[in-house]
């Protein structure tokens, strides 16, 4: 039988003594998310934010056919490597081929993530419901990872180049609960308005951790979203990054690029054409999202799910 997962030392003692893990996925860190050295910067600054509250940072992977969550330092060095992007479809494949190294994307993490017994995960932006999906079908498996598993994701909402209107409908479709943190509005990536409204606005972890406790108590199967806007001396010109996503999508699709290689062929052609001004973009919202999940885990501690006792 093959030994699908390999949960890191230091995570797997945070999670024996119920101390706060925060997952985060690895493709951000990797050559289709951030340029050297700006993804090693990103990793460290999210790593510290974790660490700040007293929580463990897991970054997930797949290593030499094994899915690793809580990577050490010289595993997290093959994953900045990485050029294999893993959705969760893809885990099972991966791990039984033997693959050298892969990383992992929103919906392959959160799958990790909750195999692993964590329960907060800190990313950049979701997928969801590209623009033309009538036509092409193109929706994220980000979205139904979501609705699947029982894990609270903070996210600065959904990746700028997508249908923002259709994502957050499809949300609602899926049964998953979207927490606006500290905001009304649903935020899109770079930009903190993305359009839709939110019906619920939670302002710290213990509201979010309450949230999750009561949907799991009601039987509901799936996660929460909790949609952190980019801090604001951090957001890009709406105008701007619009116009410029309008153009970089369009020519991704001149060129042939569907499906999960639409993410990494845009945000190329937006580092290119805005001289890199979006590579501090996404490390400052990255980390930001990575101080509200560690408070977040913080506060599950105190809430301890069905069957534990407190301090379990």
């Amino acid at each position: 039988m093959v030994e699908a997962l390999h949960i890191g030392s230091e995570v797997g003692a945070a999670l024996a003594s119920g101390a706060p893990v925060v997952a985060l996925e690895s493709t951000i860190f990797s050559e289709l998310g951030l340029p050297e050295p700006a993804n090693r910067e990103c990793f460290q600054r999210v790593q510290a934010a974790v660490r700040a509250t007293g929580a463990v940072p897991a970054l997930c992977g797949v290593l030499d056919g094994k899915a690793v969550v809580g990577a050490n330092f010289a595993q997290a060095e093959r994953l900045f490597g990485g050029s294999t992007k893993l959705g969760a479809r893809d885990l099972g494949p991966a791990v039984a081929t033997g693959l050298e190294v892969g990383v992992t994307t929103v919906s392959a993490t959160v799958t990790l993530a909750a195999a692993a017994g964590i329960e907060v995960f800190a990313t950049g932006g979701i997928g969801g419901v590209h623009r033309g999906a009538d036509r092409s079908g193109d929706v994220s498996a980000d979205l139904e990872a979501l609705a699947s598993h029982p894990v609270a994701v903070v996210s600065s909402g959904v990746k700028a180049f997508l249908d923002v209107p259709l994502t957050f409908e499809r949300l609602e479709t899926l049964g998953v609960a979207v927490l606006g943190w500290r905001t009304d509005r649903f935020p899109a990536f770079y930009v903190r308005d993305g359009g839709p409204e939110l019906s619920t606005t939670v302002h710290d972890g213990h509201q979010v951790a309450a949230a999750l406790r009561a949907a799991s108590a009601l039987g509901h199967p799936g996660g929460i979203l909790v949609a952190n806007p980019i801090p604001p001396e951090a957001e890009l010109d709406r105008e701007a990054i619009a116009e410029l996503v309008t153009g970089a999508e369009a020519a991704a699709r001149r060129a042939g690029v569907s499906g999960g290689d639409v993410t990494p062929a845009v945000l190329t052609a937006l580092a290119e054409s805005t001289g890199g001004a979006i590579v501090p973009a996404n490390i400052a919202l990255a980390e930001s999202n990575a101080t509200v999940a560690a408070e977040i885990a913080d506060a599950l501690t105190q809430y301890p799910a069905a069957g534990q006792g407190a301090g379990a």
